[in-house]
C-alpha cells in the first residue's frame, strides 16, 4: 500500500478514534483481474459513508460502503466478496453463506472480482450516571474500568473531582442530557432528588434507564412519572432494579450490581441490533444482481448539477465531478469508473448507439450559457 495513503488513513482513524466517532477499515484481502485494486488496498468508510483511500473503482465503491455502514451498525467484522464469476454452483454459494461471506454480483461491465475484509471500529456506549451518592461515585469509577464512556450530573458536581470524566453536569435537564448522547442512563439518586432526574432520564433520548432502588420504590417511581406525563412506552425502557440481584449491601456491592446492568443491557441492545441485520437480505445472502452500478448510485450524494448517463453501464454521473471522461466523436463522454471506460475504449460505436434516447450530448468544448429573461 502507498505509504502517504497509509499515513492519511493511520492519521484519520487516530482522530476519529479520539472524536469517539464510528468508522470501518476495507481490507481488500484477493483481486481478480482486471481491476484497478490490490490485495492489501485499504479504505476507511467513516460514520457518514464516506469513503477515504482505495479499494476499487466507482463500481465496488458502493457495496463497499453499504457493507461498513452494516459493519459499523452492527459492531461485527465482514467479509464481502463482489465477483461475477462464471461457474460457481448453488453449492459454492451456500457454502459461502455459512461462512459467512457476503456475496455481490460486480456491477461493472470490465468484471474483475474483489474480496474484502471490512472491520469496524465502534465507539463504545455514552452512559450517564446520576446523582453524587456513594453508589454513583462508585458506579462511575467501575464503568470506566470496564471500558465505557461516563459523564455524570447531580446537584453538586464537587464530588467528581478526579474521576476524569467525559462530562459533568449540575442539575437535571433532559436537553443537557442528549447533548452528550447517552445510549444508557443510570439513576443512582438514592433519595437525593429521585422524582426530577428519573423524568429527565425518561424525557432523554436513551435507549435504556437503570434506576438504583428497591422494588418497591421503583414501582412508587413509576406512578408518580405517569402522573408527570411519561407515556408507557417510555416508562418501558426503565429498568429496575438496576442489574441483576446479587445481595449487595454495601455502595461499592451495589454500584458492581448496577455496571453489571448496564454491561447486559448494552450487549442485549447490540445483539437485537446485530440480529435485525443478519435478518435482512444483504446479510448471508446472495444479494440478486443489480443493473450496473445501481450499488453506487444508491450510495452517493445526489448532486444538484447536471447528469450524464454512462452509456456502458446506464449509471447516472454528475458531470462537475466526473473523473473518467473522454472526447469522442465530438462530444464529452462520461463514466462512473475507469473500468466502464476502457470498456467503451474497446467498443465506442456498440455503446454509443445502445444509449438511451434521453443520453444529453455533452459537446467538448463548453458552451455559452443561455442569459436567463
Amino acid at each position: 500500500m502507498n505509504t502517504d495513503i497509509s499515513d492519511t488513513l493511520l492519521k484519520l482513524e487516530q482522530r476519529l478514534i479520539d472524536l469517539s466517532e464510528p468508522f470501518a477499515v476495507a481490507t481488500v484481502i484477493r483481486a481478480g483481474p482486471p481491476t484497478s485494486a490490490w490485495v492489501g488496498a485499504q479504505a476507511l468508510i467513516d460514520g457518514n459513508g464516506e469513503l477515504h483511500g482505495w479499494i476499487g473503482g466507482g463500481c465496488s465503491r458502493g457495496i463497499v460502503i453499504q457493507a461498513a455502514q452494516q459493519a459499523i451498525r452492527t459492531g461485527q467484522p465482514k467479509r464481502v466478496r463482489i465477483s461475477n464469476q462464471p461457474g460457481v454452483s448453488e453449492a459454492d454459494v451456500e457454502a459461502d453463506s455459512e461462512a459467512g461471506i457476503e456475496t455481490h454480483a460486480m456491477p461493472c461491465a470490465s468484471n474483475g472480482a474483489l474480496e474484502l475484509f471490512i472491520q469496524p471500529t465502534v465507539p463504545a456506549p455514552s452512559i450517564l450516571v446520576l446523582g453524587s451518592t456513594p453508589t454513583a461515585l462508585e458506579a462511575c469509577a467501575l464503568a470506566q474500568r470496564v471500558g465505557l464512556r461516563v459523564s455524570a450530573a447531580a446537584t453538586v458536581s464537587a464530588p467528581f473531582a478526579g474521576l476524569s470524566l467525559r462530562h459533568v453536569m449540575q442539575g437535571y435537564d433532559a436537553t443537557a442530557f442528549d447533548s452528550v448522547k447517552p445510549q444508557l442512563i443510570l439513576v443512582a439518586t438514592q433519595g437525593d432528588n429521585d422524582e426530577d432526574a428519573l423524568e429527565a432520564a425518561l424525557r432523554s433520548e436513551a435507549m435504556g434507564v437503570l434506576l438504583v432502588a428497591s422494588r418497591r420504590k421503583a414501582d412508587k417511581l413509576r406512578e408518580t412519572m405517569q402522573a408527570r406525563g411519561i407515556g408507557a412506552q417510555r416508562l418501558a425502557a426503565l429498568h429496575a432494579p438496576a442489574g441483576p440481584s446479587i445481595h449487595a449491601h454495601t455502595p461499592q456491592e451495589i454500584a458492581l450490581g448496577a455496571v453489571a446492568g448496564l454491561v447486559m443491557l448494552r450487549r442485549e441492545l447490540e445483539e437485537a441490533a446485530a440480529l435485525a441485520e443478519s435478518s435482512s437480505p444483504a446479510s448471508g445472502e446472495v444479494v440478486p444482481d443489480l443493473p450496473p452500478c445501481e450499488a453506487m448510485a444508491s450510495v452517493e450524494p445526489r448532486a444538484v448539477s447536471a447528469r450524464y448517463v454512462n452509456p456502458v453501464c446506464g449509471m447516472a454521473v454528475d458531470i462537475a465531478s466526473a473523473r473518467h471522461v473522454i472526447d469522442w466523436g465530438g462530444q464529452r463522454v462520461y463514466f462512473c469508473c475507469d473500468g466502464c471506460k476502457i470498456e467503451f475504449e474497446r467498443s465506442p460505436e456498440k455503446y454509443l448507439a445502445a444509449a438511451p434516447a434521453d443520453v444529453p450530448a455533452e459537446p467538448a468544448e463548453p458552451t455559452e450559457p443561455l442569459e436567463k429573461t
